[in-house]
């Protein structure tokens, strides 16, 4: 009797659903989009057919059914979900109550109560019905859950306060006793994937589920609180702007008041009045009212509005009608230059040409002059003793490894950050239209995907094109005629023919011994004493050691290397001075081991044994000529020439044909005809890792081959150069 009057209640739905055994056999209610924990309880919508049946069934029988999430992503009405598609781990939830509506669907008021695990399925039609195993959630106390459940309160009531959770969460939360419930309540709240969801479900240890919703509240928090710094971030800067804006208004009522005016229209006013005082060419001129009358149309806060203030500051900054007034004492000019630089008298006759027809003519076009020569001649230094003579502005641009057109021309407007090319800028920078304008490294210029800047010299280095040079940002023809272009290059080679061309070509050769000890004397050694803080009285160089640190310190057609060595011995006698040493310094050729260590060059001729098959020719590199010497070895054979030293296509072609030079002329040079066929000879040119080539050691081959085959001895104190022909013709 006592049975069946519980089973009525269970029936009626009046019984306490967590106090119910779980049957072996439940009917499965497929979960599509989130998963039921244990301790929840909340209404269901049922519309498909076979899950309405399937809670009827239920609500005759002990209303319990086994709530599994589904793996499917899309919406279903449970009429295409088959075994594979639901997860293994569940709830069982009681039916409360079912409410049907209009529309034909079923609202039911469902709660978990126990952890299941679907064993089998036993059943698939008209609804799933599975065999279950009870999941036992066992219940530990010790300080770490303790600790773990007071973590997952305090950040699950931080949470609330930041979000727009209820505040009643809080309230269900403390009241809630089983740990179990606890970490569901918190997952439910934390929007989670199902994936991650349903993991949560299967953990079956407290402590490492409670591990888990710990881990999973912290990073909903951090997410949470960085979304709320940013909102906070953008609120203030809204709220900055507004109140920039308000003030901004406020300041402009204020000038009305005191009738000063707009700043704007007060700037514009400035910029008018730089126009009238600027001498604009007449096209500038329209380009800067045109820009004026836009810029008065634009709002300042606008960014087009400093873009375009910015654009009309470029022109009205240019010098286009600053000048500087050239010396034209012809006298003066030649004493400045003489003083400045020792030797160069080609240059500086070209200089004084200029300046004598300059004189004659005001309107002459600037020349383009392309100074090239090894390194550390005095080409760069030459340029600024040029503008220093002249009376005019000097300004330098290096185009060592500029690939890009733009750095010439300059970027078009369209580019965010868009400038001048550097010739505008430096024009800018030496505030007038007539400077010495230095093209530094030009033979080192690159090209790539973005241009050639080597081409984009071409206009500004043709007198007949660069009075109306144009550039891409300022699209105004702005005049460089007057400007002295000055190109310095170590090479000819590299340089495009186009723009050698538009270039009087000036070199400068490389320093003899007395040129270099007179440039040593001059200029280097009072460089480098005031360089150093030292006086006359504290160092002499006396000339023999000069020539030594010439010759044996030093290898080069300039003087850099000598500066540096001058600078080296500067530098131990003032720091013998700062030890109180007070007599002056004499340093001879003997002293200079203790200043500048053991000798770096030998003179090539002393290293060598000098015999027959041995000549001296004479090469050039970009950085100052040398020697070479060409050794010819013989002995028996069948007349095969064989030639080493990685020597190239040319010279391998001008010493075979120097050997046929000398066998057509055998007779003449005292040879035996017979003896080419008995033996074989073999040219060699040291220092073999060293590429060589070109057509002028054809005098020097024929003199070794001669030397070695007749014995007699080539003079060692003569060098040679030059192509010869098959008829000896040099």
């Amino acid at each position: 009797m006592e049975n069946e009057e519980k089973k009525q209640e269970q029936q009626e739905g009046k019984v306490d659903p967590t106090t119910l055994q779980v049957p072996e056999v439940l009917p499965v209610l497929p979960l599509h989009g989130f998963v039921f924990y244990p301790g929840m309880g909340f209404p269901l919508q049922v519309g498909s057919e076979s899950s309405k049946q399937l809670i009827d069934d239920a609500l005759l029988g002990d209303r319990m059914v086994a709530l599994v999430p589904s793996r499917l992503e899309q919406a279903s009405g449970g009429e295409d979900i088959g075994e594979d598609d639901l997860y293994r781990v569940g709830v069982v939830g009681y039916i409360h109550k079912l409410t049907k509506s209009e529309e034909g669907y079923y609202q039911v008021l469902v709660s978990g109560t126990r952890k299941i695990e679907l064993i089998e399925f036993v059943q698939t039609d008209p609804y799933l019905k599975a065999r279950v195993a009870e999941i036992p959630m066992e219940v530990v106390e010790n300080k770490k859950i303790e600790a773990l459940l007071f973590n997952i309160r305090s950040q699950f009531q931080k949470l609330v306060s930041l979000t727009q959770l209820p505040q009643e969460m809080v309230t269900t939360l403390n009241a809630l006793t089983d740990p179990f419930y606890v970490a569901y309540l918190v997952t439910s709240q934390l929007n989670l994937k199902i994936e991650d969801e349903q993991e949560i479900l299967e953990i079956r240890p407290l402590e490492d589920l409670l591990h888990r919703v710990a881990r999973e509240l912290t990073k909903r928090l951090e997410t949470v609180e960085m979304s709320k710094q940013l909102q906070e971030s953008i609120k203030k800067d809204m709220d900055d702007r507004q109140r920039e804006f308000f003030l901004r208004q406020q300041l402009q009522a204020i000038r009305k008041e005191l009738g000063e005016g707009d700043e704007e229209k007060v700037e514009i006013r400035e910029l008018r009045e730089r126009v009238e005082e600027k001498g604009l060419t007449e096209e500038a001129r329209e380009v800067v009212e045109k820009e004026l009358k836009r810029l008065e149309r634009i709002p300042p806060s606008s960014p087009e509005y400093s873009v375009t203030r910015n654009y009309i500051d470029w022109i009205l900054d240019l010098p286009w009608t600053e000048s500087t007034t050239d010396t034209l004492d012809l006298d003066k000019a030649e004493k400045d230059l003489d003083r400045d630089h020792y030797g160069l008298k080609k240059i500086k006759k070209r200089i004084l040409e200029f300046l004598a027809v300059r004189k004659l003519k005001e309107d002459i076009h600037g020349p383009i002059l392309c100074f090239v020569g090894p390194p550390g001649v005095g080409k760069t230094s030459l340029g600024q003793s040029i503008a220093r003579t002249m009376n005019r502005r000097f300004v330098r641009i290096a185009l060592g490894g500029v690939r890009d057109e733009a750095e010439i021309r300059g970027h078009r407007r369209t580019y965010i950050g868009a400038l001048p090319g550097r010739i505008i800028q430096s024009l800018k920078k030496a505030g007038s239209n007539n400077p010495v304008f230095m093209l530094d490294e030009v033979d080192k210029l690159g090209n790539d995907f973005r241009g050639d800047p080597s081409s984009a010299l071409l206009e500004v280095l043709d007198p007949e094109q660069n009075a109306t040079f144009t550039d891409h940002y300022l699209e105004i023809e702005f005049d460089l005629s007057r400007v002295m272009f000055i190109a310095t290059a170590n090479v000819l080679d590299t340089i495009p023919g186009p723009l050698r061309d538009r270039m009087e070509v000036v070199e400068l050769t490389g320093y003899t011994e007395q040129e270099k000890v007179a440039i040593a004397r001059r200029h280097l050694i009072p460089k480098q004493l005031e360089a150093h803080a030292l006086r006359e009285d504290d160092l002499e160089i006396t000339e023999a050691a000069l020539q030594v640190i010439i010759r044996s310190y030093t290898r080069e057609a300039g003087v850099r290397n000598l500066e540096r060595e001058i600078a080296a011995i500067c530098r131990g006698v003032a720091a013998e001075i700062a030890r109180g040493r007070t007599e002056k310094t004499v340093v001879d050729k003997d002293d200079l081991y203790d200043f500048l260590g053991p000798i770096r060059f030998f003179p090539e001729i002393k290293a060598r044994t000098w015999g027959p098959g041995l000549a001296t020719g004479l090469a050039w590199t970009p950085v100052g000529g040398q020697i070479l010497f060409i050794e010819t070895a013989v002995m028996k054979g069948k007349g095969q020439l064989t030639l080493t030293g990685k020597l190239g296509d040319v010279m391998k072609e001008s010493a075979t044909a120097a050997l046929t030079y000398i066998r057509s002329n055998a007779e003449r040079l005292g040879i035996d005809e017979k003896r080419f066929s008995a033996i074989d000879l073999h040219v060699h040119v040291p220092e073999g890792a060293i590429p060589k080539d070109g057509p002028s050691a054809g005098v020097a081959m024929v003199c070794s081959l001669v030397s070695a085959i007749t014995g007699r001895v080539v003079r060692q104190d003569v060098a040679m150069t030059g192509e010869i022909t098959l008829r000896g013709d040099v």
